[in-house]
């Protein structure tokens, strides 16, 4: 993706700010950047950067649970202060920041300022001159000093302060951000999608799991399931509670957060309330997949024994089956319940398997709760 051409500003060395990146910092350092340009902001506190690279890694890490890199200070920071604050994997972005505000935490503090070594300085290597090998060797104090020095940088450096150092956008990169910020944007989110993928190479959807979790449009799937409630009673499959057209919620057995995808194999009726308790966790397997392929059977049968179930599952398999494969292998005619079954369980298998690897922890239904 080519970034636009300037006259008065050197993009190539833009351009090359996330070659040879092993960590994801300068990623979020420089998104934080454009965030609060944005914003209007020109002069920005290093404690404002960190905190927006934290709120904008929150979901990747607590929602998508996403490998950030080896090592990783900033995924370490995230999974710390969900711990401590207890804030939900999908809050507002905006309450993350303002909790953020506040924290006084002695170990949060130290994980900042450890964000802060190096990313400011390193990320303008690319239009640096003098700061060479060894030269980078010095305290912080001395290599402000020294970068400040240079010409032609995206943001210059006030006086040392920890995390309330202030950098300085020049005048020139803050217009040409400000102007170019869909492009620039879409640049920033396709580099980060690239070094995403490397780090997590059997993690499905990453381009839709670099954002706060939207609201799904799965009515087509609920008003399917309500058709099939008016053929016999259907019960929940991890409560065996039975459902209601006034209480019925639509599952991904496979989290979403994992899968990021609505397709029909993976989705089933509950109630609301078991839907929340089970969030993006893992149903326990041997207890709740028998139970899940039973009840898709179920619904395979009435799909073709009656003509209005199979109109309605057609208007799903248009949005929610995109796989032709996967459709003649689960709901093609004539199976019985093994046959079925074992096809069923070849599909989600695997990928229930590989989301259990990337860390979504088990799930048993607690009806005390």
């Amino acid at each position: 993706m080519q970034l636009p051409e300037s006259d008065s500003l050197e993009i190539q060395y833009l351009s090359r700010i996330f070659d040879n990146t092993s960590e994801c910092y300068k990623f979020f350092w420089f998104q934080a950047i454009v965030t609060k340009v944005l914003e209007g902001k020109q002069y920005i506190t290093y404690e404002e950067l960190i905190d927006e690279m934290i709120a904008d890694a929150w979901y990747m890490v607590v929602e998508y649970h996403l490998n950030l890199g080896p090592r990783d200070t900033l995924e370490n920071l995230v999974h710390y202060l969900q711990q401590i604050s207890q804030i939900k994997s999908s809050e507002k972005k905006d309450n993350i920041l303002a909790y953020l505000r506040v924290c006084k935490d002695k170990d949060v503090l130290r994980q900042k300022r450890i964000l802060t070594k190096n990313v400011p300085y390193r990320i303008q290597a690319p239009f640096m001159n003098t700061v060479k090998g060894k030269e980078w060797n010095v305290s912080e104090g001395e290599l402000i000093a020294k970068i400040n020095r240079e010409r032609r940088l995206m943001y210059y450096f006030e006086k040392w302060n920890g995390l309330q150092t202030k950098i300085c956008l020049s005048p020139e990169w803050f217009m040409y951000i400000d102007k170019n910020q869909a492009i620039i944007k879409g640049w920033l989110q396709y580099n980060m999608i690239m070094y995403l993928q490397r780090r997590n190479p059997s993690v499905p959807g990453i381009v839709d799991k670099l954002y706060p979790p939207q609201e799904r449009k799965l009515e087509k799937v609920k008003k399917y399931w309500k058709l099939l409630l008016e053929i016999r009673p259907i019960y929940d499959i991890y409560g065996h509670i039975q459902l209601t057209d006034k209480d019925i919620s639509i599952d991904h057995f496979v989290p979403w957060s994992y899968v990021a995808h609505d397709e029909f194999w993976n989705l089933h009726p509950t109630t609301r309330s078991i839907n929340s308790s089970k969030s993006n966790n893992l149903p326990d397997w041997n207890i709740y997949f028998p139970q899940l392929a039973k009840l898709e059977y179920f619904s395979y049968e009435m799909i073709w024994k009656y003509d209005s179930v199979h109109a309605e599952f057609e208007k799903c398999a248009r949005e929610h089956l995109n796989d032709e494969m996967v459709r003649r292998r689960i709901y093609r005619n004539g199976q019985d319940f093994l046959e079925f079954a074992n096809a069923l369980e070849e599909i989600i298998q695997p990928v229930y398997q590989s989301a259990k690897n990337c860390g979504f922890k088990d799930w048993v239904y607690d009806c005390e709760q």
